[in-house]
């Protein structure tokens, strides 16, 4: 009798084309639509606000009635080591700190999982920022808060929307929203978004406390960053969520080891 050789190690390219294999999961048709509504709700409501902040900012009104009184406000509250707390969350959520963080995290989280849908997703979720950050900044030329009241060094660039809260918002919530939507349980989804909302927070006060942006920079930010996640749950939604019962064009996906 002879006996059965041991089977090889997947070659390179097998092992290749499994990380690009999207990964499908199985979940009721309730759960399907309403992550579809809310990737609606989330995108009409962040475009709607967005649009309603442009108007103003242009027209230099409604919103922007918060910018003075908010600065003002910020700047009566400056000290020492306050200004050294915000400081270091502008390193954290800058241009040269955030950028490596998230290759770092899209890398890592490609090379470790099975599949590289979901770090694919982020990355182009944050490529999407750039992208309408750097357009609409051009667009709509709005100048920052005078220079001599920014704290870590002058920048003349245009200030709306903000780039450092963009990002952080498109990071934190897409990130937030890519790992629990694949948990069952409520609670960890809660807290996940719960410290994303806190890291928002805090990328958006440190902008304002050291003199970079107005609120209604910060918040536009926001607005889009809710048009982008709205647009990746879609996406992921409709290329990973199947309903028992449907066709599995996925290979090697977790739905196809899911009994129905």
């Amino acid at each position: 009798m002879v006996e059965d050789r041991p089977r090889k190690s997947p070659r390179w390219w097998r092992v290749f084309h499994e990380k690009f294999v999207v990964e499908e999961r199985y979940m009721s048709a309730a759960s399907r639509k309403n992550l579809y509504r809310i990737a609606m709700i989330l995108m009409v409501l962040g475009a709607g606000l967005f649009l309603l902040t442009l108007t103003d900012v242009l027209g230099r009104d409604g919103l922007t009635g918060l910018d003075e009184p908010a600065r003002s406000w910020l700047v009566s509250q400056r000290s020492e080591p306050l200004t050294g707390v915000m400081i270091f969350l502008a390193i954290v959520f800058g241009p040269v700190a955030l950028p490596i963080i998230i290759l770092v995290v899209t890398v890592a989280w490609g090379i470790a999982a099975k599949h590289a849908w979901r770090p694919l997703v982020l990355a182009g979720a944050m490529l999407t920022g750039v992208a309408l950050a750097q357009i609409i900044g051009r667009s709509v030329g709005r100048q920052r808060p005078p220079l001599d009241l920014m704290l870590f060094g002058p920048d003349v660039t245009f200030s709306f929307p903000s780039g450092h809260v963009l990002g952080a918002c498109d990071f934190l919530l897409v990130t937030a929203f890519l790992i629990f939507s694949r948990r069952q349980s409520t609670w960890p989804a809660v807290a996940g978004f719960a410290a994303a909302v806190v890291g928002i927070f805090l990328a958006s006060i440190s902008r304002l406390y050291l003199g970079y942006h107005w609120v209604s920079d910060a918040l536009a930010s926001l607005f889009i960053s809710f048009v982008v996640l709205g647009a990746v749950i879609a996406v992921d939604t409709w290329r990973t969520a199947r309903i028992p019962g449907e066709q599995i064009t996925g290979e090697l996906s977790k739905a196809d080891t899911v009994e129905s």
